[in-house]
């Protein structure tokens, strides 16, 4: 009897040792979860910033094209409104 009550006693102790390793073994994946996951969302937070600066440099450089554009049409507007005054006092 003292011998079977010292199997039981061995078994449940190997069983309770792999229980615990177990459970270390899940925290350790749930730990790597976490920091994977931290990880993914802090390079998530710096992409989406690098495109948001694009953006914004994007955006400059249409509204200097913009500004551009619209001084090329005011020069090209006095000069239209220039020859049409040497036209009509040629005219004259």
């Amino acid at each position: 009897m003292d011998t079977v009550l010292i199997i039981v006693i061995a078994i449940a102790a190997v069983i309770v040792v792999g229980l615990l390793i177990a459970a270390a073994s899940r925290r350790r994946r749930v730990s790597q979860l976490a920091e994977t996951q931290a990880r993914a969302q802090r390079d998530d937070v710096s992409h989406h910033r690098e495109n948001a600066r694009e953006a914004h440099a994007e955006a400059e450089i249409a509204e200097e094209r913009a500004r551009r554009a619209a001084a090329e049409a005011e020069l090209n507007e006095r000069k239209a409104g220039e020859r049409e005054r040497e036209l009509e006092r040629d005219d004259r």
